[in-house]
């Protein structure tokens, strides 16, 4: 299974108030493990990053000017999350500025039943608690020391494993899974087949040991189990 945990930064509140988002990050989950695989983009918003967004996340006008706009990553960001689930915290404020700029940009929107949203799951599990990604941190023990300011990716990161957290897959089955390439498959972080080797291992047992063992055996009698497992002489 696999499933996107993002996050966005933004000039401000509402998309439709002229605020436009100014940096995206996502992380892959397979199976209910990273990957490796990100996607994390800044975006020039054409417009200034009021005061008070800046004091959130640090990104100024003058440092997104010369970066690519939203439609010029569009179809990069379609193509990595693809048709997956997609995992945020207050999902509808991340969902309504990614809509607004698919939007923009002329793409189609991302239906609100792909979303999974952790801030309802948090208050599901912990009602009557503090449920922001910093509180739930601390209530996991998820070292989140390196969040001074917000930022897209980081925060994406840390989600993800807040995220494991409140659906219990922190220790997520391993499944093996079939490849024809195994190298594409270690890229991927997915789990490879176990193959038969194509030449047995010598063995390691003496001719006098299997004879010791065969008159174990005979001792044991007629209807003793081994009988059902090993043939007379092996």
């Amino acid at each position: 299974m696999r499933e996107i945990v993002f996050d966005t930064e933004t000039t401000g509140l509402d998309p439709y108030q002229g605020h436009r988002l100014i940096e995206i990050g996502c992380i892959e989950l397979l199976n209910r493990i990273p990957s490796g695989q990100t996607f994390h983009r800044y975006v020039n918003p054409q417009r200034d990053v009021p005061a008070e967004a800046f004091a959130i996340h640090g990104l100024s006008g003058e440092f997104l000017k010369d970066k690519p706009l939203f439609a010029d990553v569009a179809d990069e960001l379609i193509a990595f999350i693809g048709e997956a689930p997609l995992v945020a915290h207050n999902a509808s404020f991340d969902l309504n500025f990614i809509n607004a700029e698919l939007e923009h940009a002329g793409k189609a929107a991302v239906t609100r039943d792909r979303v999974i949203d952790t801030l309802l799951l948090a208050r599901r599990k912990h009602p009557g608690s503090p449920n922001r990604l910093d509180d739930l941190c601390a209530r996991y023990s998820i070292d989140n020391s390196r969040r001074v300011k917000h930022g897209a990716l980081l925060d994406a990161e840390i989600l993800a494993e807040v995220y494991l957290e409140l659906i219990g897959g922190r220790q997520a089955q391993l499944i093996l899974v079939e490849t024809g390439n195994d190298s594409a498959a270690a890229g991927t972080g997915r789990a490879q087949a176990i193959r038969p080797r194509p030449i047995a291992l010598a063995p390691r047992l003496t001719e006098a040991e299997r004879a010791a063992h065969a008159d174990f055996r005979a001792s044991l009698g007629d209807h003793a189990i081994w009988g059902d497992y090993l043939r007379t002489g092996s």
